[in-house]
């Protein structure tokens, strides 16, 4: 512990300097600690791309379920970064695991070996029950990898001629950003303008078993992998029908197809079971990890298969500089020793049960607005009627839940995200839930009023790919 020590003596000196050393001339204006949230929100605007929409608010310091701005407002986090944080904010044991390993080693990169990761390997295989882990950092790459050794198990496995294999995804999905994750996506702003999109896709609806059989049916000798988020999160933590996920996991069995769960954002307790496949006692052939593997403190992802697949990929195929790095790794074991340690899965089950109960009184109270609450586990989402709420949206409302000390963000026009931290109290779930009731009740009819005054009606927005109103836009 003692080198812990030395390294928070060491990060606290800098923090209180007060300085940042720079190398060049452009020193002026930049930003110290002492900034205020406005100073900093413009010094985003101006020298950052704009390929976010935040709600104005500044993180400076945060613990458990807590956060507070460079003025020392404090507000709860109803968002976890994207469940990355499932833990809670600064958890001390991820941070002296992070501490310790920095004082050791951070990077050697896959060139050679670590001590650190073929611990993290055994420790995640064997807790998930695979043969093989293959790391990555983010969970888009990790999504990349799965997509890869997909394609190259169809070919070398399966015996798909070259060139057309095929990955089947479902409408409404989100997988990242990159070209491959956006070839997958029905989000228009997601993929207009970044043309040509990968090809080799094919689309069905999310928990329609009829329509992935026929397509299994049809076209089964040349698909490699359906990838699937087992609860879509972007898409507004949609829920499939009971029983959808056993149906996957036969269909894909019967037609020799990889079946491929994205639980970056449902897995690691985050909807009350370890992996949201758990919930249906299904066996995915390919799971990808990510978010809350990093603990809230730095990338990490993972993909997870057993050998057949996974050494379909040789030696030079593929690989990254930092995945495996034995600072990723320390963190790692730390961050899934917190949710096993905690029992962050059972939390979530029982919190989200208190949550959603919460949220129906204000449904009930409130049919006219609230259509629909669903979730599992601290999953949750809040799906409104946007013509009760035009010409507001849901975003507004997010931002009048910031007024009351509570951060969520919404997803597409009409939703909000409900995904605290795992560790959250009772207390806090029924302070958030509170701030909603009171969003609804006194905030909402007053911005309606003001925002009537200057808005224009817009026509729905279409899906590109499938020309659905997939988000009631209208």
């Amino acid at each position: 512990m003692a080198t812990t020590r030395s390294l928070q003596l060491v990060f606290n000196r800098i923090k209180s300097r007060g300085t940042v050393r720079c190398f060049g001339t452009a020193t002026e204006g930049i930003a110290s600690p002492a900034a205020s949230s406005r100073h900093l929100i413009d010094l985003e605007h101006d020298y950052s791309a704009h390929n976010y929409h935040p709600v104005p608010v500044v993180f400076s310091h945060g613990k458990g379920s807590a956060i507070w701005d460079p003025e020392g407002k404090k507000y709860l986090d109803f968002l976890a970064a994207y469940s990355a944080v499932n833990q809670g904010h600064c958890h001390p044991k991820i941070m002296n695991a992070l501490m310790e390993q920095a004082q050791n080693l951070t990077l050697s990169s896959r060139a050679f070996y670590n001590d650190k990761f073929p611990v993290f390997a055994e420790y995640l295989t064997k807790m998930f029950g695979y043969d093989m882990v293959l790391p990555m950092n983010t969970g888009a790459e990790g999504v990349e990898t799965a997509i890869k050794l997909a394609r190259k198990w169809g070919y070398e496995k399966k015996r798909i001629p070259k060139d057309q294999g095929i990955i089947v995804s479902c409408c409404g999905c989100f997988h990242g950003r990159t070209m491959a994750a956006i070839s997958m996506s029905c989000d228009n702003d997601a993929t207009s303008g970044f043309w040509p999109l990968l090809p080799g896709q094919l689309k069905v609806d999310f928990g329609d078993e009829a329509s992935l059989k026929k397509l299994f049916e049809e076209k089964g000798e040349y698909i490699a992998g359906f990838l699937f988020e087992p609860i879509q999160g972007e898409a507004g933590v949609i829920i499939p029908p009971d029983g959808y996920l056993k149906s996957v996991r036969e269909l894909c069995s019967n037609h020799n197809v990889l079946m491929i769960a994205d639980e970056i954002q449902s897995g690691l307790a985050r909807s009350g079971r370890m992996l949201a496949c758990d919930w249906e006692g299904v066996r995915p052939d390919v799971v990808i990890l990510g978010k809350a593997l990093g603990g809230g403190v730095m990338p990490v992802s993972a993909v997870l298969a057993d050998k057949d697949v996974m050494l379909c990929i040789q030696p030079g195929e593929h690989g990254s500089t930092f995945g495996g790095n034995p600072l990723a790794s320390a963190v790692a074991i730390a961050s899934l020793q917190v949710i096993q340690d905690e029992k962050l899965a059972q939390r979530s089950a029982e919190m989200g049960e208190e949550l959603r109960g919460l949220l129906r009184k204000s449904q009930q109270q409130f049919p006219d607005v609230v259509m629909e609450v669903r979730g599992k586990g601290l999953f949750n989402a809040v799906e409104l009627i946007s013509k009760s709420l035009y010409p507001a949206n849901a975003y507004d409302l997010c931002i009048k839940l910031k007024e009351r000390g509570i951060l969520a963000k919404p997803t597409h026009n009409a939703t909000i995200r409900l995904t605290p931290p795992l560790s959250i109290s009772l207390d806090e779930i029924r302070e958030g839930a509170k701030a909603f009731h009171d969003v609804l009740e006194c905030d909402l009819p007053k911005l309606v009023k003001e925002k009537l005054m200057e808005t224009t009606p817009k026509a729905p927005e279409l899906c590109h790919r499938c020309g659905r109103d997939l988000y009631g836009s209208s």
